[in-house]
């Protein structure tokens, strides 16, 4: 892998009004949609390990915004790295809407029907179930099947993941918030599928809102909200955000014909 500092300010601004901030101390790497890349994730962990050694002592947390399954190759494994992981070091998750399809598709065929449109075969497969045998069943079949195929303990570990995190002026969820609602009072089916009314909202909101959900090709800085994801599945860029103070900067992992690049954009204050 070749690691590749690039200097490049993505976001600016005039005014004169105090920049958000994490709380002192503590600093946050926020992980965009990964969509069973796992080898991006690998990558981009090991970077933010790197940066995370070489800063400042502070406590730090990692933040994934959702979405670690489906479409991409090995939603198993994205599965298995995060919880090694977090045995590791902090490490907190939080809920995508693909990770509640997958969850309701044990409970609803119908569900399951629309998953597999989705991404959710690619997430099928990876828990080793051969192309021939999963295509021989009917979704019939494979709603019978599925507890067998993904283990309970994955099932459980999917289920414990958060909606909201708050930390000082910043809020974390998957998709975004409903503008026209208190932080305190957001629902889970906004935090996780909202999409239009929260993107062309003018703001400002309670707290800058970081997010995923919605595919940009650079991460979308409006002032009021960030929006992260880049597409792992579809681009071969996978993005975190690190907060600490006021400070951020981006680290990405992104896939090349010769490997893995990783590029760390410097930081604006």
């Amino acid at each position: 892998m070749i690691f590749d500092p690039l200097s490049k300010l993505f976001a600016s601004g005039t005014s004169k009004a105090p920049r958000p901030a994490v709380p002192d101390g503590e600093r946050y790497y926020v992980i965009g949609d990964i969509h069973g890349r796992l080898d991006l994730l690998v990558a981009l962990a090991g970077a933010i390990e790197h940066h995370d050694e070489n800063a400042d002592p502070a406590d730090s947390t990692v933040v994934f915004l959702g979405d670690l399954v489906d479409r991409g190759p090995d939603s198993a494994g994205v599965i298995e790295f995060a919880r090694e992981w977090q045995s590791r070091r902090k490490v907190r998750l939080l809920a995508g809407n693909h990770e509640e399809m997958f969850l309701e598709s044990f409970e609803d065929k119908e569900v399951l029907r629309h998953f597999l449109k989705h991404g959710g075969r690619e997430t099928i497969l990876s828990y080793g179930i051969s192309r021939k045998e999963f295509n021989d069943l009917s979704v019939k079949q494979l709603f019978k099947r599925l507890p067998e195929i993904v283990p309970q303990e994955d099932r459980d570990y999917l289920a414990s993941f958060e909606e909201m995190i708050i930390a000082g002026d910043y809020v974390f969820v998957h998709a975004g918030i409903d503008p026209a609602t208190p932080l305190a009072e957001q629902r889970r089916r906004d935090m996780l599928w909202i999409r239009d009314r929260f993107l062309r909202d003018a703001g400002p909101f309670e707290k800058v809102v970081v997010h995923g959900h919605t595919i940009f090709e650079e991460v979308s800085d409006t002032g009021h909200r960030i929006g992260i994801d880049t597409g792992a599945f579809r681009t071969g860029v996978l993005t975190a955000l690190m907060l600490d103070g006021t400070r951020r900067q981006q680290i990405k992992a992104v896939a090349t014909p010769d490997g893995i690049k990783l590029i760390q954009e410097e930081e604006y204050a």
